[in-house]
């Protein structure tokens, strides 16, 4: 795991900061009529008129026989869990999207996501939602200098039982700093042992992936776009974290 110092994790912040600029635009946006061509246009503007590097266009996976992705944000729409592709499909009235943002600024990777309600939604997606939202900070309150890695995962995991949801076991997060991908990987599950001891100066995002059904998984076509096996809804929600002396703290927001 490479540790960051202070003048690191504040270039890491000046990223994620822009991860969060480009939130606040998309919030402005996503509304019925909206094609995912639009949005993702939005953000290639506002990253290159900011003098960033988008991390996810032609990004090409595992594989050399993997396709590029396409676009500067992931896209997924209602059951669909994760990497789903901005192409021209037009958001309705009820739906959610996940918007999933890399970026790179002056050497340094931003990483988040946000699931937006597409006006307005049933009650059981806005509890969805909020599910979500709070497994994440379930997560991230976890994630305290002394205590181990997997401690992320168990209380993800431990909260999402409470709530009759499940949790996706194969897409965890993932050290960030230069690279978009570092060590450590992290469980949003809970695991046989500890993990690592985490220290202040690591940096790495926590992103469960939170589904109204089972916690299995299709992977589509295109080699991107995973959908929940049953076809119920999935959300997430994902910040860039560092660890701290003080307390985790959240590097993507504004």
């Amino acid at each position: 795991m490479k540790i960051k110092n202070q003048r690191h994790i504040n270039r890491m912040r000046d990223s994620g900061r822009m991860v969060a600029e480009c939130f606040a635009l998309l919030k402005e946006n996503i509304q019925p009529g909206v094609s995912l061509t639009a949005l993702d246009q939005k953000v290639e503007k506002y990253i290159a008129d900011n003098g960033a590097t988008p991390l996810y266009k032609g990004y090409k996976g595992s594989g050399s026989n993997h396709p590029p992705f396409p676009g500067v944000i992931c896209a997924s729409i209602n059951h669909e869990i994760c990497h789903g592709i901005p192409d021209g499909r037009i958001l309705n009235e009820g739906d959610i999207i996940g918007i999933d943002i890399g970026l790179k600024y002056k050497g340094w990777c931003g990483d988040a996501c946000v699931t937006f309600p597409v006006g307005k939604v049933a009650p059981h997606v806005e509890r969805l939602l909020e599910v979500g939202k709070q497994c994440l900070q379930k997560g991230i309150d976890a994630a305290q200098s002394g205590g181990y890695l997997n401690d992320i995962g168990t209380a993800i995991h431990g909260f999402a039982d409470t709530k009759n949801v499940s949790v996706v076991r194969e897409w965890g997060g993932h050290g960030i700093g230069r690279s978009l991908h570092e060590s450590p990987s992290v469980s949003h599950v809970r695991q046989h042992g500890n993990g690592p001891r985490l220290r202040p100066g690591m940096t790495f995002t926590i992103e469960p992936m939170i589904n109204a059904g089972t916690h299995e998984w299709i992977l589509l076509n295109d080699g991107w776009t995973v959908i929940t096996g049953d076809g119920k809804l999935s959300v997430q929600f994902e910040h860039s974290i560092a660890i701290s002396d003080n307390g985790p703290i959240i590097l993507t927001e504004l």
